[in-house]
């Protein structure tokens, strides 16, 4: 797989572009993401032409119309900020993005729960959305997006980065590829799809059925709509332990009764919250190996972001 570009907002990455000249940077995605991922790095505040340093800046007004405004001298960036992002957006739809990770809280980017202020300097609303990252949704509707403060969130972070690589495979296999693509990736990823959602699992596999019957563009159209929805369904402790007992069930032939046990085992302190899901997916993939269940190897459910991220460590 090819490196997967995402945007990021540009203080994350290191770079001093803040209000004070310093930086917010994120060593997650400095230290970890970077392996995977090249970065568009965006600030709009500097981008659009405004100092470093500056004053600082604030939302005003109402939740769904708030004006970009500075907090002391009361100057109007509104128009500013959306003529740049006007143009900015369209160069980053050269760029092919995958996803994009913003500032949290932030008046230009972050994606909510920005502070909103009334006329006399008092915050009235905690739902408010930065400029540019309500332009840029709107923009780009089908991409997945994410602030770095909910990236903390081990269960928020894990479908994030899965939900990219996932993209990312069906860009390089699926988006501008034929029917026999598409059905290689609905069966890699089958598990994957049960455990965000069974019920949307079984509406894919009906579109995949009629891959080669019909107007397969609006097939492949349909399908990368349903599993954008699909990948937005959180999973869940049950869910994942329902994938993990059929996905046991290809052993039933396989395992002696100790090894039966132990993997019952695992999949039972993993379903309790007392171990991590990358314990019982370890020992799936080992008795996949040892008895050569190709398929089960083939399933991104079991290894669906490189295990040096330590991903699965924490949900």
């Amino acid at each position: 797989m090819n490196k997967i570009k995402i945007g990021v907002s540009s203080c994350l990455l290191g770079n001093t572009v803040r209000f004070d000249g310093q930086h917010k940077r994120d060593a997650f995605i400095t230290e970890v993401l970077s392996e995977y991922c090249d970065f568009v790095p965006v600030c709009p505040e500097v981008e659009c032409g405004m100092s470093i340093p500056r004053e600082t800046l604030r939302l005003v007004g109402t939740p769904e119309s708030p004006r970009l405004m500075t907090g002391k001298t009361k100057r109007d960036y509104t128009t500013q900020m959306m003529d740049w992002a006007k143009n900015r957006l369209e160069e980053l739809a050269q760029e092919d993005l995958v996803a994009f990770i913003f500032k949290t809280k932030s008046p230009s980017s972050g994606l909510r729960a920005v502070k909103v202020y009334n006329q006399s300097g008092h915050p009235v609303s905690y739902k408010g959305q930065g400029l540019f990252a309500r332009a840029f949704v709107e923009r780009f509707p089908d991409l997945p997006v994410e602030d770095e403060g909910r990236l903390k969130d081990a269960g928020l972070r894990e479908n994030f980065i899965e939900t990219i690589f996932v993209l990312q495979r069906w860009r390089e296999h699926v988006r501008n590829g034929k029917a026999a693509e598409l059905v290689t990736f609905h069966s890699r990823h089958k598990y994957t799809l049960m455990a965000h959602s069974p019920a949307k699992l079984r509406v894919m596999g009906a579109l995949v059925a009629r891959a080669g019957l019909g107007d397969f563009d609006e097939i492949r159209r349909t399908y990368f709509q349903e599993l954008l929805t699909t990948l937005q369904t959180r999973k869940t402790v049950k869910k994942n332990t329902n994938v993990l007992l059929h996905v046991g069930g290809y052993f039933k032939t396989d395992l002696g009764v100790e090894e039966k046990e132990e993997l019952n085992r695992e999949i039972e302190l993993y379903h309790k919250g007392i171990n991590p899901l990358q314990v019982p997916l370890t020992l799936i993939r080992h008795f996949s190996r040892k008895y050569k269940r190709e398929y089960l190897l083939s399933q991104h459910f079991l290894s669906p972001h490189p295990v040096e991220m330590g991903l699965l460590n924490g949900v």
